[in-house]
């Protein structure tokens, strides 16, 4: 049993749709066996558990774990190959780098790298987009039980379109995936998600026996990407004759468990869809911007009641922090004049958070830090004289402090990280 004192800050209801920004400035929170069974003012909390260790963090803000909802685990090292549109640089950088994972030694370096950069970045929840090569995916799983984070992955497959070595067969698609899954899905905090590259990289045999995976793994996500770039939409209508999202519906691979990375140029009837079976959609703004793929429809997404959380994307974004990733996202909807969203920085702090658990389908266990909830949080403390450590103490407010830590914040600002009350950084 723990006491947390510190500057809480957590959106438990969801600003796009009239919730606001939960700030206390002195909050108590009594942790026991990772779960936060007490919530409130400090001095109260405290009166009723005299004898109990605290745990002092109020000389900065304590955050939920940042919830990744697209982060491409081989393109590690892929970061910052800029001035390409999405099939050049998928050509030329992504998919190169993605056959020397097929290598299980340069595999665990990468895994390694991966892990401790989400770690670093206060992600405590991810989607990732796994390896083409099944034992590399058994890395990953196996770094990401290692330090505590709550994974959900799996086999990326394509059987076309992609470099010869990350070719696969629908059957052997199955198979691997199916023991994968036997191993990792539901064990501990990883859960398996069928993961083929896009679906142009895929036959409809290939995605059919991705769908078969999905129906019999029983509480198992699908994730994949979707209108990211003009051409490569143009060529998906071009192999199967319709649309993007058709290509994955007509396997049944759309419902309230599946994740589509993007969405820059969706069109009506997709949002429609999207939004009537519960799918979620990534946004990665700074990948986005790096390709030029476009500036996101966030309104269109809204209006039409489809639920959208942050990815950082990594490969072809800038990093693995989510603070970042909320900068961008403002910055794309002000580029979008009259048609962008107004946001304040609780809208970019539930994006990043109570956003992705929704996603997730982990809203009753993270998020958030509200009684009943995991604690799984991070902790925000810069060095003293540092910009955002003079923008802290001379905020105008709650509001105006969290949109310093999204203008300013790096990892290296963050003294904390904690998984089910487990302090896996600082």
């Amino acid at each position: 049993m723990t006491l947390y004192r510190a500057q809480v800050m957590d959106t438990p209801d969801d600003p796009f749709r009239g919730g606001a920004l939960r700030a206390d400035a002195d909050a108590g929170l009594l942790v026991v066996d990772g779960m936060i069974v007490e919530r409130g003012p400090y001095a109260d909390v405290r009166r009723e558990h005299p004898g109990e260790t605290v745990v002092d963090l109020t000389s900065g803000l304590l955050l939920p774990g940042f919830v990744d909802t697209h982060v491409h685990y081989p393109q590690m090292r892929a970061i910052g190959a800029l001035g390409m549109p999405l099939l050049e640089w998928l050509d030329r950088c992504a998919l190169p780098e993605e056959a020397r994972l097929a290598d299980a030694g340069y595999a665990r370096e990468v895994a390694g790298e991966f892990v401790a950069s989400l770690v670093d970045s206060g992600t405590t929840t991810a989607l990732v987009f796994g390896s083409h090569f099944a034992p590399a995916v058994d890395l990953l799983f196996e770094r990401a039980t290692e330090r505590g984070l709550r994974i959900t992955s799996g086999l990326v497959v394509g059987d076309r379109m992609l470099r010869p070595e990350l070719h696969t067969t629908a059957q052997r698609a199955y198979d691997q995936a199916r023991e994968l899954a036997r191993r990792w899905h539901q064990q501990g905090r990883t859960r398996y998600a069928v993961t083929p590259r896009f679906s142009l990289s895929c036959t409809d045999e290939l995605l059919e026996s991705c769908s078969a995976m999905h129906a019999d793994t029983a509480g198992c996500w699908f994730t994949s990407h979707i209108n990211e770039n003009p051409a490569e939409i143009a060529k998906v209508r071009e192999l199967f004759g319709c649309g993007y999202l058709d290509s994955y519906d007509k396997h049944g691979l759309v419902g309230p468990h599946s994740v589509f990375a993007h969405n820059v140029h969706p069109t009506d009837t997709e949002l429609e869809l999207l939004a009537a079976s519960g799918a979620s959609v990534a946004h990665c703004p700074t990948s986005n911007a790096a390709l030029g793929s476009g500036l996101f429809p966030l309104d269109r997404h809204l209006s039409c009641g489809v639920r959208v959380a942050l990815g950082s994307d990594v490969g072809a974004g800038t990093g693995f922090s989510l603070f970042k990733e909320g900068l961008q996202a403002y910055f794309l909807q002000r580029l979008r004049g009259p048609e962008g969203v107004p946001m304040t920085s609780a809208h970019l702090l539930y994006l990043a958070t109570s956003a992705g658990a929704d996603a997730l389908g982990l809203g009753d266990q993270v998020g958030d830090l509200e009684v009943g909830k995991r604690f799984d949080a991070v902790w925000l403390d810069p060095p003293p004289g540092t910009p955002l450590a003079v923008g802290l103490r001379h905020a105008d407010g709650s509001s105006d402090a969290l949109a310093k830590a999204f203008a300013l914040a790096t990892p290296h600002d963050l003294r904390g990280v904690w998984v089910d009350g487990e302090r896996i950084k600082g």
